[in-house]
């Protein structure tokens, strides 16, 4: 079973940032000291260019929140990673970018980034910084027309006055800088300590209830869960980093996806909505082929990178498109094998109980992680 949440893409964007950014720019390490954390239990440690910078991760907390880098100032990176609704966005299946404009795919959690090999899910980035530049500048979601004009404007902001150049020296406002500063914060954003992680790290047997112990045996064994939402033995980040094809993607390509979706109007309160409502308030959305569009090889089409789990209970809904609403949605549809489609398949009918679905949804709630109060707006 592999749960699917998909960063939202935009209309392609025809710039290689790699290029641009110096090798080794901030290979040695500023004055600032590094965060005063402890990387959380079930979590593997943190290489030592991962490790954050005290000052470049206050100064990417306040870009992150700040709506003033979108070209109208309306938009922030935090407006569709909500700590509070598990670091992505409940309200709608497919992200809202500028002015209300529509995307093709669901906002993603950003819990456990700094592990990551490849970013977003067609793996099109490989580096954290750079890839911060992609919805600054995308023209559904931040719409900056150009990057000189987001360094620009972040120079004649005052309130940054001296903020760069305490975390980067010299360096000042740059690509370069807003980019670092940014993946630093994000490489905070670690999930773990969880009551799983309690049980199966830290020898409290008493942490998980039955029913979740024994979801846990049905995600390692029957379900096959674990074949890409990897487990090890000191450490879990329930992603094997590998993209898949399950059928959802071909599904929405071909008309044949869902045509309902389920909105939450209030914690535990859905309404079903049909799509065809939605037309006259909601701008067409571009058809996703998935990291095809990134390497150009058949059997990419509709394939997707597989997530990580953590805080999994907090960030419906789930999917590349948001196109199922809960985890029990999320069960039946891998008990069923998946959607039919034209590539290979990797899921089939795993014929489970409704005692075993119930008791691995049980499993997959006991990955949530308390909320980091400390990560909330400072423009409250």
């Amino acid at each position: 079973m592999k749960i699917k949440r998909h960063l939202p893409l935009a209309v392609p964007i025809c710039i290689s940032l790699t290029c641009v950014l110096l090798v080794g720019y901030f290979s040695s390490r500023p004055a600032s000291s590094e965060v005063d954390f402890a990387v959380p239990l079930g979590l593997p440690p943190l290489e030592a260019h991962q490790r954050p910078v005290k000052n470049q991760v206050e100064l990417g907390r306040k870009l992150f929140f700040d709506r003033r880098l979108a070209f109208n100032n309306t938009n922030s990176c935090a407006m569709c990673h909500i700590e509070s609704q598990g670091l992505t966005s409940n309200q709608s299946a497919t992200a809202i970018g500028m002015e209300g404009r529509s995307l093709n795919r669901n906002a993603p959690a950003l819990y456990n980034v700094a592990y990551e090999k490849s970013l977003f899910h067609d793996g099109r980035e490989t580096d954290l910084a750079q890839q911060a530049w992609a919805p600054l500048l995308s023209p559904l979601e931040m719409a900056n027309p150009s990057i000189g004009n987001v360094v620009d404007r972040i120079r004649g902001f005052a309130d940054y006055k001296g903020l760069f150049e305490a975390a980067f020296g010299e360096h000042g406002v740059s690509m370069e800088t807003i980019g670092t500063a940014l993946a630093s914060y994000q490489r905070t954003l670690l999930a773990g300590n969880s009551r799983f992680d309690q049980w199966r790290y830290g020898n409290k047997a008493d942490a998980l209830t039955e029913n979740e112990k024994h979801g846990f045996e049905i995600f390692t064994g029957k379900g096959n869960c674990s074949t890409c939402h990897t487990v090890g033995e000191k450490s879990a980040l329930f992603t094997d980093g590998n993209f898949y094809v399950t059928g959802v993607g071909y599904q929405t390509a071909i008309g044949a996806g869902a045509r309902v979706s389920k909105v939450q109007l209030a914690p535990g309160e859905f309404i079903e909505v049909k799509h065809e409502d939605m037309k006259s308030f909601s701008a067409p959305v571009l058809n996703d082929i998935g990291r095809f569009a990134i390497t150009l090889d058949a059997k990419d089409r509709w394939a997707y990178k597989t997530p990580g789990l953590r805080n999994v209970e907090l960030t419906f809904p789930y999917m590349h498109d948001g196109s199922l609403s809960t985890l029990e949605d999320v069960v039946e549809f891998y008990d069923k094998g998946g959607y039919e489609h034209d590539a290979e398949r990797v899921l089939h009918p795993l014929g489970l109980t409704q005692k075993e679905k119930s008791d691995l949804v049980a499993f997959l709630k006991s990955l949530t992680t308390a909320e980091d109060k400390a990560k909330h707006s400072p423009y409250r």
